[in-house]
């Protein structure tokens, strides 16, 4: 004989949450019932411990469905299938909203790059400056505003020294901090 997995605490708790806690066969709900966890598919006829394959029941309607396999899926339980549904469509529409954003922000680190390499040929922002400090601009700044900042930082530093480009660099970042904590533009 298989020895039945107990289903914790925590899992009983979100199961009788999600079903509004009552009984999906009868509708009763505490203190009239004690509430339990019951197999949607039997694990007798092969149902699995998955919380899509439980369902909350009362001691009688789960005592008198046994290992009985659902012919029609209580209202309660459809219901939930309709919200679950509900909440793929929204999250698979945050995802692709999500990988838009990150495209664009992606092609403005790009463009703003472009810039630093044509005034300082064979050279480009580092992958770290670009992923913490340029994202972290394009989040608190407009494009235009981030780009005109370079150019004023390069038309400061035009040469194409290791110095200047340092330069630069941190004239960039000051004049874009700047703008973020409202002192202006320089």
């Amino acid at each position: 004989m298989e020895k039945r997995k107990a289903i914790s605490k925590k899992l009983r708790f979100e199961i009788f949450k999600r079903d509004g806690f009552q009984c999906a066969y009868c509708g009763q709900a505490p203190p009239v019932v004690i509430l339990e966890i019951d197999h949607i598919e039997p694990k007798s006829k092969g149902g699995k411990d998955d919380i899509n394959n439980y369902i909350t029941a009362c001691f009688d309607c789960n005592r008198g469905k046994k290992d009985i396999p659902l012919d029609k899926i209580p209202t309660k339980l459809s219901e939930n299938i309709e919200v679950l549904k509900e909440r793929e469509d929204q999250l698979s529409e945050y995802r692709k909203f999500i990988a838009k954003i990150e495209r664009r922000e992606k092609n403005d680190i790009e463009d703003i790059n472009k810039i630093y390499t044509e005034s300082y040929p064979g050279w480009e922002l580092s992958d770290s400056f670009k992923s913490i400090s340029l994202k972290r601009f394009l989040q608190s700044l407009p494009k235009h505003e981030i780009i005109e900042a370079l150019k004023k930082s390069i038309y400061k530093f035009p040469k194409n020294t290791q110095e200047n480009r340092n330069a630069a660099t941190s004239y960039f970042c000051g004049i874009c901090w700047n703008i973020i904590k409202g002192k202006g533009r320089q």
